[in-house]
């Protein structure tokens, strides 16, 4: 990945696998349109996140991709990191459509690899995708914690246990 960061879109090599020859990846937030962004986090489905909350998030994530195919946000993904210690991957989103096809693979699989060098890469994942993680090196964390602003939610939701 040397030289991915800031560097011009390029095409994806996935196309052979079923996606449009026409994928280009970026890591640049200033041409990215907030609202497709949010749009795509909804029908993923991976939440209600405004327009305004994910330009927010993005900025503050020192990695990040995006995946267009012919213009259109098809995924999206980020890592919240320091640069030395912890890296934590989140908001892996691809767009229905796009599913099946290793879009979300690679993207996982970039952001691990942008990450290396941190003494830790954690990820957050929904419920049951657990296994999809795994083929990354991915081990469930014994003592992961977490404190939601809506606790009762994050319960019903599958996030926590009254342990």
């Amino acid at each position: 990945m040397t030289g991915w960061a800031g560097s011009p879109p390029r095409r994806s090599e996935i196309g052979s696998m079923g996606a449009s020859a026409a994928l280009v990846w970026t890591d640049a937030i200033d041409r990215i349109d907030w609202e497709e962004l949010s749009a795509l986090y909804r029908v993923a489905p991976l939440g209600d996140k405004s327009a305004a909350w994910l330009k927010t998030a993005f900025a503050n994530s020192m990695f990040r991709c995006f995946v267009h195919d012919d213009g259109r946000l098809v995924a999206a993904g980020r890592a919240v990191a320091d640069g030395v210690d912890c890296s934590y991957i989140c908001d892996i989103a691809v767009l229905p459509s796009h599913q099946g096809m290793g879009l979300g693979k690679q993207m996982v699989a970039r952001l691990v690899e942008m990450s290396r060098g941190h003494r830790k890469i954690i990820l957050y994942a929904v419920p049951g995708k657990e296994q999809f993680y795994k083929r990354f090196g991915f081990k469930r964390m014994t003592t992961a914690m977490a404190i939601f602003a809506d606790p009762e939610q994050a319960q019903k939701n599958g996030y926590l246990h009254d342990d």
